[in-house]
């Protein structure tokens, strides 16, 4: 009996909160594997490290990295950075990584697929609210949602530039009910949006199995 086709997270922290979920549902189905260091992500999610793939240009220096490897050989790669791109100091009011270099990160990752032959997806990036996040004391970044939606908008430029399907998780999670119904925190889901978001990703990835009859 063939083995089951391989999916690789490369994700921030809402990979890892939905991805034992997303485990669970593709058994028997496919096989899950991500960036691993989930113990040490945990310990402070707004800082990435561990399994917390980070921004754009650490999304894109691991990335480079992982492919060299022997092992690495994934039916197909899920892709998702911008939460700790658009990151914004609240003093000089500086992004962490500006528009144009999150474009152009985004451009080398899919690059980076096509030369290694690696089929690639990419997850959209879930909202944010002003309201919720940047109230707190003291705070150490603001993101903001408009510049979540310029982010994403150019992340879609870029994906359809290189024919890279997209999953619609974020409007998918923002459809699901109110910010107060859908936080926990500052930036990320309650538990029972966590399998929700399995859930859709689940559906689509059978799907996209189904239809290159892996």
């Amino acid at each position: 009996m063939p083995a089951l086709p391989l999916v690789y997270v490369i994700g921030d922290s809402i990979s890892i909160q939905y991805g034992p979920f997303l485990e669970k549902y593709l058994a028997g189905f496919w096989r899950y594997d991500r960036k691993q260091g989930e113990a040490e992500a945990l310990l402070n999610l707004d800082r990435p490290a561990g399994a917390n793939g980070g921004d754009s240009s650490m999304v894109l220096e691991f990335y480079r990295a992982i492919v060299k490897t022997d092992s690495f050989h994934p039916d197909l790669v899920l892709i998702n950075c911008g939460a700790h791109d658009i990151k914004t100091d609240p003093a000089t009011k500086q992004i962490q990584i500006p528009l144009a270099d999150y474009r152009e990160n985004l451009r080398n990752i899919v690059r980076l697929s096509a030369e290694r032959n690696l089929p690639m997806a990419w997850v959209q990036s879930t909202h944010q609210s002003d309201e919720i996040h940047n109230v707190r004391h003291p705070a150490t970044f603001y993101r903001y949602a408009k510049d979540r939606i310029a982010y994403d908008e150019a992340a879609l430029q870029v994906m359809a530039e290189g024919d890279v399907p997209v999953i619609e998780l974020g409007d998918f999670t923002q459809a699901l009910g109110t910010d107060d119904e859908l936080f926990c925190d500052h930036a990320h889901f309650r538990e029972s949006v966590r399998e929700k978001q399995a859930i859709f990703l689940t559906g689509w990835l059978l799907a996209w199995k189904k239809a290159h009859s892996l």
